[in-house]
């Protein structure tokens, strides 16, 4: 049997004042969300400006993905696409 696979999707520009509930209920539209998760700064507790959200559907995703990229949430234009695998040895970018 076929396992159903969901997807990681990142979304950057978030608005600042975004939270993880803001942020799983504008997803929620386009599938079930498993997690959504605004990143913030470990020292100050302020958001990154970036965040993760899970979906429990690949297709569902890539939806989200199509109708959200580009488009103004919060006062802000997004970037929304299928994250990439952690690389080993994360929190630096990977070299070429």
């Amino acid at each position: 049997m076929e396992q159903v696979c969901g997807m990681n999707i990142y979304i950057g520009n978030l608005n600042f004042e975004v939270n993880d509930a803001a942020l799983q209920q504008h997803f929620s539209s386009f599938g079930e969300v498993t997690s959504a998760r605004v990143i913030v700064d470990r020292y100050t507790g302020r958001s990154r400006g970036f965040g993760f959200v899970e979906m429990s559907s690949a297709a569902d995703g890539q939806k989200a993905i199509d109708e959200l990229n580009s488009k103004e949430f919060r006062g802000r234009v997004l970037t929304v696409n299928e994250a990439k695998p952690r690389e080993a040895g994360a929190g630096r970018p990977a070299t070429q």
